[in-house]
C-alpha cells in the first residue's frame, strides 16, 4: 500500500489528480476567496514592513524601493515555510486516501509539492509583477540567478518537509520543538538586512541558516549590483538531499505502522 515504486503511470496520475483536487478544496475552500487570501497575506506583510522601515531608514539596503527589497525577502521566506509545512503534514492530511492500494505515501508528498510549489510561484509572479508595474521600477533581471534561487527554495523546502513528515509522525513532540525553533528564522533569514552588514563573529554563525542563502540568491536575481557571494547552492543542496533521502527511507520503512498508531 505504501510502496512508492509502482510501474503504472496511469495509476500515479490518477492518484496525484485526486490528491491535488482534495488539497485545493481543503486548503482554499470552494470559494475563490481562498485563493485571494493566499495573495493578500504576503501583500499585507510587504505593506507593513515598508511602512515601518521607511520611517527608520532613508533608503533600503538595495535599490530605491523599500517594497521591492522586502518583497524579495518575504516572498521566498513565506514560500519555504508554506511548502515545507504542507509537506510535513502530507500523510496525516491524506490518511484516508492512503488506505487505497493505488495511493502511496510518495503520491501524497509529490502532490503537495507540485501544487504548493505552483501556487507559490504564481503568488511570487503576481506580487512582484504588480509591484514593479505600480511603482514603475526599472530592473535588470538575471534569469539564471532567479532560476537557481527557485531551485534552491524548492529543494530546501522539500528536504525539510519530507524529513519533518517522518519526524512529526515518529516523535510528535518534535512538531512543537520545530515550531519554537522555526520562529527566529523570520528575523535571522535576511528579510530586513543584508548578510554583508552583519558584524563578526555573528556572520559566521548566521551563515549556517540555509534560508539566508535562498533569499540572498533571490535578491541577486533582481539587483544587478548585488552578487550575494556568500550564497552557496552546494550547501543548500546537501542539506536538501540529506533531509529528503533520510525522510523517504524512513517513511518507506515505517509510514504504514506510524499511520496505524495515529489512527
Amino acid at each position: 500500500m505504501l510502496d512508492p515504486l509502482r510501474p503504472k503511470p496511469t495509476s500515479l496520475f490518477r492518484a496525484l489528480s485526486a490528491l491535488i483536487l482534495r488539497e485545493v478544496a481543503a486548503t482554499h475552500g470552494r470559494a475563490s476567496i481562498g485563493y485571494f487570501w493566499a495573495l493578500l497575506e504576503p501583500v499585507f506583510g510587504i505593506i507593513l514592513l515598508t511602512f515601518l522601515f521607511s520611517f527608520v531608514l532613508q533608503s533600503p539596503p538595495l535599490g530605491r524601493s523599500f517594497a521591492l527589497f522586502y518583497a524579495t525577502g518575504l516572498l521566498p521566506f513565506l514560500a519555504f515555510q508554506d511548502i515545507s509545512q504542507k509537506l510535513s503534514q502530507s500523510l496525516r492530511f491524506s490518511k484516508q486516501l492512503l488506505l487505497y492500494p493505488s495511493v502511496s505515501f510518495f503520491d501524497a508528498l509529490l502532490a503537495r509539492l507540485l501544487l504548493n510549489t505552483a501556487t507559490q510561484l504564481l503568488i511570487f509572479c503576481c506580487v512582484i509583477g504588480s509591484l514593479i508595474a505600480l511603482q514603475g521600477i526599472q530592473i535588470t533581471y538575471d534569469p539564471a540567478a532567479l532560476f537557481l534561487a527557485f531551485a534552491m527554495l524548492v529543494s530546501l523546502a522539500a528536504g525539510v518537509g519530507i524529513l519533518n513528515c517522518y519526524l512529526f509522525l515518529a516523535f510528535p513532540v518534535w512538531e512543537r520543538i520545530w515550531g519554537i525553533f522555526n520562529r527566529p528564522l523570520f528575523v535571522l533569514s535576511g528579510l530586513f538586512f543584508l548578510f554583508e552588514t552583519v558584524p563578526q563573529p555573528y556572520d559566521r554563525w548566521l551563515w549556517w541558516n540555509p534560508v539566508l542563502h535562498v533569499i540572498g540568491q533571490a535578491r541577486a536575481g533582481f539587483y544587478a549590483t548585488y552578487p550575494a557571494d556568500f550564497a552557496s547552492p552546494l550547501y543548500v543542496g546537501l542539506i536538501s538531499i540529506a533531509g529528503a533521502l533520510f525522510g523517504l527511507v524512513m517513511l518507506r520503512a515505517y509510514a504504514s505502522d506510524l499511520l496505524h498508531q495515529t489512527a
